[in-house]
C-alpha cells in the first residue's frame, strides 16, 4: 500500500515537472525570444517569481520518491525507478548549475531598458539548458509511468 502511494506521488511529481518545462519550451520561450531586450528582462523577472520556490521542491521531492521506490519496488520496476531518480536529479542539476545562474544575472539588471554595457543576451544559452532539462523531465515521466504499470 505505501509503495502504491509513493508510486502515484512520483508519477504526479514527474508529470508536473515535465508539463511545466514542456509548456515553457512550447510557449513561454518563443514569446520571450520575440520580445525586445528590456521587455524580456522585465517578463523574465515576473515569470520566475512563483516557479522559483515551487519547482525545485517538486523536482527534488520527486527525485527522493524515485530513490525510495528504487529501494522498495519489487522486480524490474526497481531499475526503472533508479533510472527515474537519476534523470530527475539531472533536471535539478541542470536547473541549479546552468539555468539559475542565468536567472540571477537577468534579475540583477536594475533597469531593464538599459542593461549594463557588457550585457550578453542569455536567451539562446538559457534555451539550450532548458531543452536539456525538459528532455530529462520527460524521460523521468516516461520511466515513472513504465515503472508504475509494472506489477
Amino acid at each position: 500500500m505505501a509503495v502504491d502511494v509513493l508510486r502515484v506521488l512520483a508519477t504526479l511529481g514527474s508529470g508536473i515537472t515535465a508539463g511545466v518545462l514542456f509548456a515553457v519550451a512550447l510557449s513561454v520561450l518563443p514569446a520571450l525570444f520575440a520580445m525586445p531586450t528590456g521587455t524580456y528582462i522585465y517578463a523574465h523577472k515576473l515569470l520566475g517569481r512563483n516557479w522559483d520556490p515551487v519547482m525545485p521542491v517538486t523536482v527534488l521531492a520527486t527525485t527522493l520518491l524515485d530513490a525510495a521506490l528504487g529501494a522498495l519496488a519489487p522486480g524490474p520496476a526497481r531499475a526503472l525507478y533508479v533510472a527515474a531518480a537519476a534523470v530527475m536529479l539531472g533536471v535539478s542539476a541542470v536547473s541549479h548549475l546552468c539555468n539559475v545562474p542565468i536567472n540571477r544575472r537577468v534579475k540583477a539588471v536594475e533597469d531593464p531598458d538599459r542593461p549594463p554595457p557588457d550585457w550578453t543576451d542569455p536567451r539562446p544559452l538559457w534555451r539550450r539548458w532548458h531543452l536539456l532539462r525538459t528532455a530529462l523531465a520527460v524521460a523521468g515521466l516516461l520511466l515513472n509511468g513504465l515503472a508504475a504499470t509494472w506489477h
